[in-house]
């Protein structure tokens, strides 16, 4: 982001309202830092693969629709157009699928080198010396980022929806919609919070190699390492079927799985396909007694949401908290220029 050092020419000369008065400062720096992105190389090739990805996933998807309406037992049969999202064969993993693993990356990447490269390339001093506010620099940052990534996945979802308007020639309920709406807000909170993340590595480290490693490493970590912890430590938290009561048994599984709802995949996993497949109606344990008489019929939109709630919640806690230690510590930073 090197080329933030012409913010001085923004300001005089490009974003000038009509009536021949500038800009606020800060929209001027967003309109900058979203220009620095679209040009970028690393967008364009993250944006090349997020639509290869998101090709193939719905070519897999279409091509087992029949198969999937075929099903008589099928409690989702009635929102044929969510299986757009959510059916796969299994040579291709489904696109909220892809979404959770590439969802990382493409935070990640817009977000390692928001304030190092800054200060690396010497134009950190030039920006603050500017008469604004300090905290713009940082707020900017993750408002145009976040603004590519909304409309990245927007587009995604409209070339999913149009696709699927042009091959399977249904067109979506208004509640199907209102699910693909939520599903899309929720996969943008879902890589907000690695934005939010790397910027604060962004933040914390001076170089952007380190920022970037550690941000990658902690994606591993919660992607991989900390799925093979969890199942090793059920295996000695839940006990074999017929060697303790039920009610221990299903305390233990409540345990393991409040510890992997530690990882953010995990969140955004349980909520897409709580949203995606309505016929979810817990997501956690149950008895035998709740189950009994139980039908399976979908639940309406509400109810879904009320059943996300807590990991929409923890999404939006994690993401908060780790922007204002970035804030935070960008505004206690000492800035000079060398």
């Amino acid at each position: 982001m090197a080329a933030t050092a012409q913010l001085t020419a923004f300001f005089k000369k490009r974003y000038t309202a009509r009536e021949g008065k500038s800009m606020h400062p800060f929209r001027v720096m967003v309109f900058k830092e979203v220009s620095d992105h679209v040009r970028s190389w690393r967008f364009i090739i993250l944006g090349a693969l997020m639509v290869l990805t998101c090709m193939g996933a719905l070519y897999t998807s279409i091509t087992n629709l029949s198969a999937a309406a075929a099903k008589p037992d099928d409690p989702d049969s009635a929102f044929f157009f969510l299986k757009l999202f959510t059916v796969s064969d299994g040579t291709l993993p489904p696109f909220f699928v892809f979404i959770t693993f590439l969802g990382p990356l493409i935070g990640i990447s817009l977000g390692f080198d928001a304030i190092n490269a800054e200060q690396n390339g010497r134009t950190l001093s030039r920006i603050m010396a500017q008469p604004i506010h300090r905290d713009y620099l940082i707020n900017a940052k993750f408002t145009a980022a976040l603004i590519i990534i909304s409309v990245m996945f927007f587009a995604l979802t409209l070339l999913v929806i149009g696709c699927g308007l042009l091959m399977i020639g249904i067109p979506p309920s208004p509640e199907e919609f209102l699910r693909i709406l939520s599903f899309l807000a929720l996969s943008i909170l879902y890589v907000a919070f690695w934005l939010s993340l790397s910027i604060l590595f962004s933040v914390r480290f001076r170089q952007a190699a380190t920022s970037a490693l550690t941000a990658i490493a902690v994606w591993l970590f919660f992607s991989v390492f900390y799925q093979i912890i969890i199942n090793l430590l059920a295996k000695s938290f839940i006990p074999p079927e017929g060697m303790a009561p039920p009610e221990q048994i299903i305390r233990s599984q409540k345990l393991v799985l409040g510890l992997s709802r530690l990882m953010p995949g995990q969140l955004f996993s349980d909520a897409t396909t709580t949203l995606l497949r309505p016929s979810v109606r817990s997501l956690g344990p149950l008895t035998m007694t709740q189950v009994y008489g139980a039908i399976p019929s979908p639940l309406p939109l509400g109810q879904s949401l009320l059943l996300v709630w807590p990991q929409l919640t923890g999404l939006i806690a994690a993401t908060a908290l780790c922007f204002a230690i970035s804030y935070v510590l960008f505004m206690r930073r000492e800035i000079r220029s060398r």
